[in-house]
């Protein structure tokens, strides 16, 4: 399979399996993030690519348990790294880079120290993503939906949080130059939330 119907393929097969389905949107930008993010300096855009698309596969409904206590102990990136390696062959994506791309979904989380410049790449950027204006909506829209969420105050505690604690990880200076404009949308956004509660509980 050329390399344009590989990547075709790994796209249809998570705009199938994203569910719920805006978190397809994420892949696209969490990709186009990560390559802008890299500047001049060389990558494997392949391996970047891949891992880009299938890092959270192991988040999705249909993949993920459904038991709250499995859930709760769920380790979607096992899953992920248990899953990827079929469906990128069934994708016909090339076998020598799988391992890079495994490494590169392993490492994606802000606890996690990547080893390889495509998993700095890919994990700054998933910082980047839980920043700024689309970092508050992806949190809000889990209100209601997601055992985490029951209220709008859970919401605002994880998005004070992130302001407060996710930009100190980043590895790159362009993304740290990146993060200073999301920090001050969502820095706006939870001062106006708190004046316009006036004290009373979300």
């Amino acid at each position: 399979m050329n390399p344009q119907g590989y990547r075709t393929a790994i796209v249809e097969f998570i705009r199938t399996n994203a569910n719920p389905a805006d978190k397809f949107s994420h892949q696209a930008r969490l990709y186009k993030l990560a390559t802008e993010l890299a500047e001049n300096q060389i990558y494997d855009e392949e391996v970047l690519f891949a891992a880009a698309w299938m890092h959270d596969l192991g988040v999705f409904i249909g993949h993920r348990p459904e038991d709250l206590a499995e859930l709760g102990i769920w380790d979607h990136i096992a899953y992920s790294t248990e899953r990827v390696p079929g469906i990128l062959a069934h994708c016909g994506f090339p076998q020598d880079k799988v391992s890079g791309v495994l490494e590169v979904i392993r490492t994606h989380l802000p606890s996690s120290e990547p080893a390889t410049f495509e998993a700095v790449l890919l994990r700054d950027a998933d910082i980047l993503e839980q920043l700024g204006a689309v970092g508050i909506l992806r949190i809000v829209s889990k209100v209601g939906r997601d055992t985490r969420f029951v209220r709008f105050s859970d919401a605002l505690g994880v998005l004070k949080m992130n302001a407060e604690k996710l930009s100190a990880k980043l590895k790159l200076e362009s993304a740290r130059r990146r993060a200073k404009a999301r920090l001050e949308v969502m820095d706006a956004f939870l001062n106006a939330a708190q004046s316009e509660s006036q004290q009373i509980p979300w």
